[in-house]
């Protein structure tokens, strides 16, 4: 008997052929044979219909079944084939940004112009507005590769690093994930025990964990309709907060001050302004798999960097504003006060402290908006899991997801005593791998692949046909050098970054760096690895 892909009659005989030789065992019987290995459909362009998750007798195709009748996404990092590109909607690109930074994290991330890098009001304010535009290009260049490959962003990497050398990268990223996903939990604990001091820092990390995993549990559709929505309340919660505020009168225009250490304070404040507008990079792609083949680049270029610039400038701005009022009698006020109490859940429940039950409300609406923010954490993360290895693969994603929030819970608990110093250290590391990541992943596109025609999807899974990822490799670590002379932490202050600011105010010019490095390196090397080994 034939089944409607035109195969035989076993249950692995149902699903597309497989040619995964180079991973599995010959002896491997039907049974352990499923869609997390490498299947190419009958006409060759590795995609993989969603039929054909759940046949066989293993326990993956057993709980994809279970999936299935609950309308979980069962797709992983198989390639999506055109007939199940469904997702039409230019506003489901944007909006899937809008909401996820149209947050408190957000807001947290304008106050460390101030609290941290001691930047006065306007500065602060340039800083924000010119590292963020920089920053989210890269999110809306990689946003335009899901449309035309229908890949995920880390596989879409095999084809600038290779299949071994990319998993180095899916390490990294899980790493982005979890840290971002962390984060953001610690921000909105902050907003609850602002609300009601007698809920502990770890209660509402449980409470932001698990409402994150009910949402990315069930998958893409879920992620993007939750998403599509979830900004309407934020973005009326932080329109009072900037109406109560303007009407306090409380704004203080802290004066900007001159010479190097102001320059190293603004290297080094663009730097986590960075490193948050453009941590979406390495899971831009993720969110518009879905897209027909034939979406206009320009227009999901356009909608990302919408849904991305907007609420950043929005609520950074806010952050830089509202802090700036922590200047008034000498920092003895409600705001310095609240800020010391409960971090920035303070300090914008002392803006809302006029409003009373109606302004611990609004706080309780910023602080569940920390799960829009980690959405794409979580439901990336498990993503790249299945990137690592053929048995990761052979993980359901649903299954990673639960993993990933549990391990995010564990790093966040501990985490929410030092928060302001986390925060900033780990927004500077993202930072910096992304930037190398830029660097050559653009390089390669633009100078080598010469735009999207140079790319042959079908090879996704084809370890033979992707490059080595030597020149990738190598260019990679160089980047990495360029990190360490340019950065400027409390552990570890470069040579570079001592000449671009000056004590205590070193500038981290890292990030800058590393891309350079990267980029110059991969461009070089390049070629080199084509001519002698032609992939």
């Amino acid at each position: 008997m034939r089944s409607k892909f035109g195969f035989g009659s076993r249950d692995v005989e149902k699903a597309p052929q497989v040619d995964n030789s180079y991973e599995t065992h010959s002896n491997e019987t039907s049974d352990n044979v499923n869609v997390n290995d490498h299947y190419q459909d009958n006409v060759s362009d590795g995609a993989v219909p969603g039929e054909s998750f759940e046949y066989g007798n293993s326990m993956y195709a057993k709980l994809q079944r279970i999936a299935g009748k609950l309308n979980v996404e069962q797709r992983g990092i198989e390639r999506v084939p055109d007939n199940e590109r469904t997702d039409t909607s230019y506003f489901n690109v944007g909006s899937m940004w809008l909401a996820a930074d149209m947050v408190s994290s957000s807001f947290a991330i304008g106050v460390l112009g101030k609290s941290l890098f001691q930047l006065g009001t306007i500065d602060a304010f340039l800083v924000c507005l010119f590292f963020n535009l920089l920053g989210v290009l890269t999110v809306c260049f990689f946003s335009c590769f899901g449309p035309p490959f229908g890949l995920r962003q880390m596989v879409l990497s095999r084809f600038w690093f290779g299949w071994y050398p990319v998993k180095i990268i899916a390490i990294l990223n899980v790493i982005a994930c979890i840290g971002w996903s962390a984060a953001n939990a610690i921000v909105g604990a902050q907003l609850l025990n602002a609300v009601n001091s007698s809920v502990p820092g770890f209660a509402g990390i449980l409470i932001i964990t698990f409402c994150t995993l009910f949402v990315t549990f069930a998958g893409y559709k879920v992620v993007h309709v939750y998403e599509k929505w979830s900004w309407i309340p934020t973005f009326i919660v932080f329109m009072i907060v900037l109406g109560v505020f303007a009407h306090s009168g409380d704004f203080q225009n802290i004066p900007m001050q001159t010479g190097t250490s102001e320059m190293g304070a603004c290297l080094s404040f663009g730097s986590t302004v960075y490193g948050f507008a453009t941590g979406w990079t390495s899971y831009a792609a993720d969110y518009t798999v879905y897209q027909p083949a034939d979406r206009s680049r320009k227009k999901v270029f356009f909608a990302t960097w919408l849904g991305l610039i907007v609420p950043l400038l929005l609520t950074e701005f806010l952050g830089i504003a509202v802090y700036s009022a922590t200047a008034i009698n000498g920092g003895d006020n409600k705001y310095t006060d609240g800020y010391a109490t409960s971090g920035n859940g303070g300090l914008i429940g002392a803006v809302l402290d006029p409003l009373g039950g109606f302004g611990k409300f609004c706080l309780v609406i910023l602080a569940l908006s920390i799960i829009a923010n980690n959405c794409p954490n979580i439901y990336s993360v498990s993503l790249t899991l299945q990137v690592l290895h053929r048995y990761t693969q052979r993980v359901p994603r649903f299954v990673w997801t639960f993993l990933a929030s549990c391990v995010s819970l564990a790093i966040a608990i501990p985490g929410y005593s030092h928060f302001e110093t986390v925060l900033e250290n780990f927004m500077n590391l993202i930072a910096y791998w992304l930037a190398i990541y830029s660097g050559i992943t653009i390089s390669d596109h633009f100078i080598f692949k010469r735009g999207f025609g140079g790319y042959h999807a079908e090879n996704y899974d084809k370890p033979d046909k992707l490059p080595h990822g030597i020149a990738a490799s190598i260019a990679f670590c160089f980047g990495i050098a360029g990190v360490v002379t340019g950065m400027s932490q409390s552990w570890w202050i470069g040579p570079i970054a001592k000449h671009a600011g000056a004590s205590p105010s070193y500038g981290d010019v890292g990030f800058e760096l590393g891309f350079a490095f990267s980029f110059v390196v991969y461009c070089a090397l390049r070629p080199l690895e084509l001519h002698y080994f032609g992939r």
